[in-house]
């Protein structure tokens, strides 16, 4: 069976037992097994870490794979907040930072991340780096929050940004691939974004904000 250019990089990579502990439990927890693609996770360490990002926020946290990933390129008395629709998902993605070492950096906010957003828009919160993996027909609404929570220079990352090969098939007329389209137009001409769309696993799109 021929390896896939995915496939061939991961594997070039030890087994990281923190994650493979997340990936466990989600598993047992009878989650959707959604969490970003284990590239896209160690990108995102490394983008926290050469862009001297102190503060995160997750839009959808799951089981805690990606909140790791950022947790771990931030200095120790850095901050992530995640936004999390299912307390049960965001207890679980706790546990998994708290074992990873990593649970004294991160706040869960449960409940609709629209509303947790508006809330953090009126407190006048700032963020230096945002990874959106949550409902895809609120991209467009979560990207526009995140410009207005960013620091001058913060970057954005977004996930799924292919939809499974939906957002390129012209004869699906979905919400949420409409939504993403749109999102992915915005990433790539929005003057007020700098953005690069990558398109190995599932799509993912970043973007630094002016």
């Amino acid at each position: 069976m021929e390896r896939s250019p995915d496939r061939y990089f991961d594997e070039l990579y030890s087994v990281d037992a923190d994650l493979a502990r997340v990936g466990a439990s989600i598993s047992e927890a009878g989650m959707p097994d959604i969490s970003v693609a284990a590239g896209y996770g160690r990108l995102l360490t490394f983008l926290m870490r050469v862009s001297g990002a102190r503060s995160a926020m997750e839009i959808g946290a799951l089981g805690g794979y990606s909140g790791i990933c950022l947790a771990r390129g931030m200095p120790d008395d850095g901050r992530l907040v995640s936004l999390e629709l299912k307390a049960e998902y965001a207890e679980l993605a706790k546990a998994n930072l708290t074992a990873a070492g990593l649970g004294h950096k991160a706040e869960y906010r449960i409940g609709d991340a629209r509303a947790s957003l508006e809330s953090m828009k009126a407190d006048g919160e700032r963020f230096d780096f945002f990874f959106i993996d949550a409902d895809k027909e609120n991209y467009p609404f979560y990207l526009e929050c995140c410009i207005s929570l960013a620091n001058r220079g913060a970057i954005i990352a977004a996930d799924n940004t292919l939809l499974r090969g939906k957002t390129i098939d012209e004869s699906r007329q979905g919400p949420s691939v409409k939504a993403l389209r749109g999102f992915n137009a915005t990433i790539a001409r929005d003057e007020r974004l700098e953005g690069v769309h990558l398109p190995a696993y599932d799509g993912l799109a970043l973007a630094r904000v002016k």
